[in-house]
């Protein structure tokens, strides 16, 4: 299993720096070989290839942990259901995926990476598939949009609710979701940042650049009560580990507050012994938009703390500095579990602190929106 997870690593060095042209052999071969799928994508493909290419690559970078690996595909696969896809578009697309490694590699190539890969794919595509099997859920909930409420020009915070089929989900967890009416096939993940509960109500936080389109766009621009949407499997492992009673600390930036405002939910239902330690970042104060909810919760429960910071305020009557910084000046975290939720930089810096305080990997869960 070492060699075999050496090959695929090893391989992917030679397509990894040319995503976008790998991306363009895969979706032109895929649509040569089988038209018909070109309809179960959306109109405009710009960025759909790229978080395909991200979920095989990630299948074949814990590939050598089969725990990982099983359940990371079974809730792919779940997940992918969405899409309509069968073992026959699994056997298409795995066609198209080797003829793009091929091309995009050249030379390097050779055949002991591409029987790699063409056992790394059987192995993703028989536990996908399991995964979606076993699944009773539908691919998809149809969801109300119940509030919308706006903080300003780029952030908004909204409440649906699924409706038809109770939609389980754990704290800490993320799904896909549509907005039918504005972008047909087009699905981006979203924390979900309440706690489950009887309502079937979920909430997300969602920010957009200003002038920026795509599903960002429509749900803090366009989408108002009484719309629906469609609300996809949930996925994600950023969990709480209940058996453990380490103290716990949480890091957001932005909106990556959604899950860990999620996990504080669930905890005040039954924790009673571990603190619990929230840092939360933003540049300015007025991008703090969840800490009013956050001090309400710390009134009511003596066992957690909330410590916001601005990078980029100096009036702020508070913590100045990245989150990641503010983290490490109230340290050590060694002994405790921790969250990580916000930008792909601000992820890659919390990490890079919390490894330099020594916290053990396996005690470290994180949720990112971008590449990181």
């Amino acid at each position: 299993m070492h060699d075999f997870a050496r090959l695929l690593k090893e391989s992917w060095t030679l397509v990894e720096e040319e995503r976008e042209r790998l991306s363009g052999h895969f979706y032109a071969r895929l649509f040569l070989l089988d038209p018909e799928l070109r309809k179960l994508f959306p109109v405009e493909m710009t960025g759909q290839g790229d978080r395909i290419l991200d979920a095989i690559v990630t299948a074949t970078q814990v590939v050598d942990d089969p725990e990982s690996f099983e359940e990371y595909l079974r809730s792919l696969g779940r997940d992918h259901r969405k899409y309509h896809v069968d073992a026959a578009h699994y056997e298409t697309m795995g066609v198209a995926l080797l003829d793009a490694l091929r091309s995009t590699a050249g030379d390097g190539w050779n055949l002991e990476y591409d029987q790699a890969w063409r056992d790394a794919y059987a192995a993703i595509t028989e536990k996908m598939l399991a995964g979606a099997a076993a699944d009773e859920n539908p691919p998809y909930w149809h969801a109300e949009v119940l509030t919308h409420e706006r903080h300003g020009p780029d952030t908004a915070v909204l409440t649906v609710r699924a409706l038809q089929h109770p939609l389980s989900w754990k704290a800490g967890q993320y799904v896909s979701v549509e907005v039918p009416r504005h972008l047909p096939r087009v699905w981006r993940t979203y924390s979900v940042a309440n706690a489950p509960n009887d309502d079937n109500v979920l909430e997300f936080h969602v920010r957009t650049p200003v002038g920026a389109g795509w599903v960002s766009g429509a749900l803090v621009r366009r989408t108002k009560p009484g719309d629906l949407i469609r609300v996809a499997a949930p996925m994600g492992s950023m969990t709480l580990d209940r058996d453990s009673t380490r103290d716990i600390l949480c890091v957001a930036g932005g909106v990556g507050l959604a899950p860990v405002k999620a996990l504080v939910e669930e905890l005040t239902a039954w924790n009673r012994t571990r603190w619990v330690h929230v840092f939360y970042g933003a540049r300015t104060a007025d991008e703090l938009y969840g800490l009013a909810g956050l001090e309400e919760l710390v009134a009511a429960h003596p066992w957690l703390s909330v410590t916001p910071a601005c990078s980029d305020d100096p009036d702020f009557d508070g913590e100045q500095g990245d989150i990641s910084d503010v983290v490490t000046r109230y340290g050590p975290w060694t002994a405790h579990d921790c969250y990580v939720s916000g930008s792909a930089p601000m992820v890659r810096a919390t990490l890079r602190a919390l490894a330099e305080d020594d916290v053990p990997p396996p005690h470290i869960r994180y949720d990112t929106f971008g590449n990181l």
